[in-house]
C-alpha cells in the first residue's frame, strides 16, 4: 500500500469495538509475566511461543488462548496487559475502545473478579487521560461453559457495575447456540447493561438470528456467515445492526483462504454496517491499522470506503451522541482534506 494511504488509515478516527483484551497479551509480554509470577510456564522462550501459533480453526487457538491467559495472576498483569494495547491502539488512531474481558478464563483459576477489574479499569482510566482513549468495558461469558457459570458470574460484576457497559457472549461457538444464554441476557437487560455476541463467524446464520431475537444485542460480533440468508441481511440494513468483523483473525482462523476471498466488500456493498476490527491481535497478526491496510490491499477499498467503514465504528459505538458527532467530523474534516491533496 502507497504510504499517503497508509498515513490516512492511521489518521482515521476510529473506534475498536471487537477486542479481547486476554487475545492482545504479547508472546513477550507473556513470559515476562510467567517469570514474574514464578508459573511453571510450557514453552522456554518467546520464540517457542511464537513458534506454537498455528491456527486451523476457531478450537486450536483457543486451547492456547487459554493456556497464555494463566499468566495473569496479579491486578498488575491486568493493568500492564490493557495499556500495552492502549499504546498500540492509540498509535493506529483509536480514539475510542469498547473492550471484551472473560472473567471465567481468571476466576476459574482463582483469581478474584476484582483483581481482574481493577487492573483492566486502572489502566483503561490511564489511556483517556494520557492518550485521549475512551473507552467502555464488556464483560463476556464463556459460551462452552454452562448458563449457571454465566449467572454466577454476573451476580461477581454487580458490585462493579458503574465500571462495566455491556455483557457479551465467546469462546467456542458451533454447538453453544445463543439461546443457551436468553435467561441471563434477560437479567443483564434488567440490570441495564448492553449486549452483544459472537454469531455467524463458524455458527451458522440462525445463531445471528438468535442473538438478535432473543439476547437483544444492539450489534453482532462477526456476523460474517450473514450473507447466506438474504432475509437476515436486510433486517440487519434496515435496523442498522452494525457488524465487527475481524478479518485477519477470519483468515488465520481459516474461515476465508486469503484476505481477497473475505465478504467485507460484499457486506459494504450491501449497506451493511461493517467494522473493522483486531480481535485477538497478538495471536492473529495485527492490531486494527494492520487489519485496516490488509483489508483495504486484499478487496481494493478505496478511501472513501475506508473513511465509511471508520465512521460506521463511531456510530456502532456505545458513546454519547455528542462524543460521536465531535470524532465524525473530525473525520469529515480529514476526509475533505485528503481529497483536496
Amino acid at each position: 500500500m502507497d504510504k499517503p494511504l497508509n498515513d490516512f488509515i492511521t489518521a482515521l478516527p476510529k473506534a475498536e469495538l471487537h477486542l479481547h483484551i486476554e487475545g492482545s497479551l504479547e508472546p513477550e509480554l507473556m513470559f515476562k509475566l510467567a517469570e514474574r509470577n514464578d508459573i511453571d510456564f510450557k514453552y522456554q522462550s518467546v520464540e517457542e511461543i511464537k513458534k506454537a501459533y498455528k491456527f486451523h480453526n476457531l478450537q486450536s487457538f483457543l486451547d492456547i488462548y487459554y493456556e497464555g491467559a494463566c499468566v495473569l495472576v496479579k491486578e498488575e498483569d491486568f493493568f500492564d496487559l490493557t495499556y500495552e494495547y492502549l499504546q498500540r491502539a492509540h498509535a493506529d488512531g483509536v480514539v475510542h475502545v469498547e473492550i471484551f474481558f472473560d472473567p471465567q478464563t481468571h476466576t476459574d483459576r482463582g483469581i478474584s473478579f476484582e483483581t481482574v477489574i481493577t487492573g483492566i479499569n486502572r489502566a483503561l482510566a490511564k489511556g483517556e487521560k494520557e492518550l485521549g482513549i475512551s473507552h467502555k468495558l464488556i464483560m463476556c461469558f464463556l459460551r462452552h461453559l454452562s448458563e449457571k457459570s454465566a449467572f454466577e458470574t454476573l451476580e461477581m460484576s454487580l458490585p462493579f457495575k458503574d465500571k462495566i457497559a455491556g455483557v457479551g457472549l465467546d469462546s467456542s461457538e458451533v454447538g453453544h447456540p445463543p439461546s443457551k444464554f436468553q435467561r441471563v441476557f434477560e437479567k443483564a437487560l434488567d440490570h441495564g447493561f448492553f449486549t452483544v455476541a459472537h454469531a455467524g463467524e463458524e455458527g451458522p446464520p440462525e445463531y445471528i438470528w438468535e442473538s438478535l431475537e432473543l439476547l437483544k444485542v444492539s450489534r453482532i460480533d462477526h456476523g460474517v456467515r450473514c450473507l447466506e440468508d438474504p432475509k437476515l441481511v436486510d433486517y440487519i440494513v434496515q435496523n442498522k445492526i452494525a457488524l465487527t468483523v475481524c478479518p485477519l483473525s477470519n483468515v488465520v482462523l481459516c474461515v476465508y483462504d486469503k484476505m481477497s476471498d473475505h465478504n467485507f466488500k460484499s457486506l459494504l456493498d450491501k449497506g451493511v454496517m461493517v467494522t473493522i476490527n483486531s480481535d485477538d491481535p497478538s495471536y492473529f497478526g495485527g492490531y486494527i491499522g494492520e487489519n485496516f491496510i490488509q483489508t483495504a490491499e486484499g478487496l481494493d477499498l478505496s478511501a472513501a470506503e475506508l473513511a465509511r467503514v471508520a465512521g460506521y465504528s463511531i456510530e456502532a459505538s456505545f458513546l454519547d451522541q455528542a462524543s460521536k458527532e465531535r470524532h465524525l467530523k473530525k473525520l469529515h474534516d480529514l476526509v475533505n482534506q485528503y481529497q483536496d491533496s
